[in-house]
């Protein structure tokens, strides 16, 4: 019987001349603590198959009693999706009440940007979800390679209603029929000043066009379009704000023209998350699904994921995985480090071959910690650190100055690092963005596994308590030698005087 005829459980044919069957099988491919459903369904020995459909809904001859909370964890932590329901958002509530203030009262234009994975457009939906509750109308546009600013604001003008258009009363049979702004706009390519025009027109609400992931469109003419719409928007007070978001490691590297612009824009570097934040991430999500974390579990998330809430979902959402496989709804240390080892396996992957052998060699010769460490003060800042951030983390000036060398030569070598030189001075960058997360994790899981072992412990020589016959004649032995050596009468031994009584 093949290989094939097996994994598809095919029987084997039996009578005249059929052939032998090897004398070993392949092994149940079903998950721990499943085991009742596959017998019940029949499917011992066939592939793993989805317990849920495309609706979310059970499938009962292969569901277990955990189903229905591993569908509730993968809607309370989503690694690969952001945050769509604020009753999922955790942290950043202060974060959220600038923004929104900065858009509400000091009517000027939003800015955000950050690192990858930094919550960013997370942000962005909750602050959508807001201002939609204050009845603003809303466009949200993500933005592509080959984003121009005739197709995204023909779409904007599209989703707002002609009942707002002052020229056209609630009742004009053009609103009646569901008109939109869009039917408003000439037939050329629209400029900075084409919709402004139109958007002056406004009133009785608020327009809020949100472009998300700015940072991917390629267009040099985009951006400056936008910066143009900006100020005309801004100078003639129309009732239209943007709100902008992008991978940036400042705010000139996401929009051009800013000096022209400053003054009419609030800028926001999204922040790392706090630990408190990151905890609150995983709390937030206990409730939902069911699954608990224990205390030394939470910390190794919280130490680990080092202010990323991309890092404390994706940790947390294979840890309560691991957890329900082996029949529990507590995660411990062990759950959270086999969803380390898993995270590390989807990081390396990306990352490429060069880089992976480059960072093996250094693992050779014990570099690839300390090259950890500096990661996990780089991620957020660029993917760049000096010779600052090795005093931060280094005390000891020897420590300090041999780290200094050996990352000097790491760069002169291309090794993992370049040396770059901008307006803050000399600086270290990875040469590979995906290499940061990579060595910070398994820096990170090191440090916290090592800190959890239990400290030697020192056996102490064991004393003898001395009887008080004993310390009596030690005592009673010296006076007779002083005695001796003196010529004088030796006094009563203690023991002595202690027996007669």
């Amino acid at each position: 019987m093949s290989w094939i005829n097996r994994l598809l459980g095919r029987r084997p044919k039996t009578g005249p001349g059929a052939q032998a069957v090897p004398a070993f099988s392949v092994a149940p491919l079903v998950t721990p603590g499943r085991e009742d459903a596959a017998k019940k369904s029949g499917v011992g020995s066939l592939f793993p198959r989805f317990q849920s459909t495309a609706g979310d809904q059970l499938t009962p001859r292969l569901a277990d009693r955990f189903a229905t909370t591993r569908i509730k964890l993968r809607s309370a932590f989503t690694p690969a999706q952001p945050i769509t329901d604020r009753k999922m958002f955790a942290g950043r509530i202060d974060v959220l009440t600038t923004l929104i203030r900065s858009l509400e009262e000091q009517r000027v234009h939003v800015i955000m940007y950050g690192e990858r994975g930094i919550g960013k457009t997370s942000l962005v939906h909750v602050l959508t979800q807001a201002a939609q509750d204050a009845r603003y109308i809303v466009v949200y546009c993500s933005c592509g390679a080959g984003s121009n600013f005739d197709e995204i604001f023909r779409a904007v003008a599209a989703d707002v209603p002609l009942l707002f258009h002052s020229g056209f009363a609630p009742t004009a049979e053009q609103a009646e029929r569901g008109g939109s702004l869009a039917d408003l706009l000439p037939a050329g390519p629209l400029s900075p000043r084409t919709v402004a025009d139109l958007f002056a027109k406004m009133t009785g609400t608020r327009l809020l066009v949100v472009l998300d992931e700015f940072d991917v469109c390629e267009s040099p003419e985009f951006r400056r379009n936008i910066a143009e719409l900006i100020k005309n928007l801004s100078d003639r007070s129309i009732r239209t704000q943007l709100v902008i978001a992008g991978v940036a490691a400042d705010l000139t590297q996401l929009v051009e023209h800013i000096p022209s612009i400053r003054r009419n824009i609030f800028a926001l570097q999204v922040p790392k998350m706090t630990a408190a934040e990151i905890s609150h991430l995983v709390e937030n999500g206990e409730e939902i699904s069911g699954v608990a974390f224990d205390r030394a579990a939470l910390d190794f998330i919280v130490f680990v994921a080092n202010g990323s809430p991309y890092l404390a979902s994706l940790l947390s959402h294979h840890s309560g995985l691991a957890a329900l496989d082996k029949a529990r709804t507590k995660v411990s240390v062990e759950d959270v480090s086999l969803a380390v080892d898993q995270a590390l396996a989807e990081f390396r992957g990306r990352i490429s071959k060069h880089s992976q052998a480059q960072i093996d060699q250094a693992a050779k010769s014990g570099v690839r910690h300390v090259l950890g460490v500096m990661a996990g003060a780089a991620r957020f800042n660029n993917g760049r650190f000096d010779d600052r951030d090795v005093d931060a983390l280094y005390p000891s000036a020897a420590t300090a100055a041999n780290f200094k060398n050996t990352v000097g030569e790491l760069a002169a070598k291309n090794i993992l690092l370049e040396l770059s030189e901008d307006e803050l001075g000399k600086a270290y960058k990875f040469s590979e963005e995906s290499v940061l997360p990579y060595l910070w994790i398994l820096a990170a899981q090191k440090r916290f596994l090592e800190s959890r072992k239990p400290a030697p412990v020192v056996e102490k020589p064991v004393i003898e308590k001395a009887s008080a016959d004993k310390v009596a004649e030690k005592v009673a032995d010296k006076a007779a030698d002083k005695a001796s050596a003196k010529d004088e009468p030796v006094a009563p031994a203690p023991r002595a005087a202690a027996r007669q009584g």
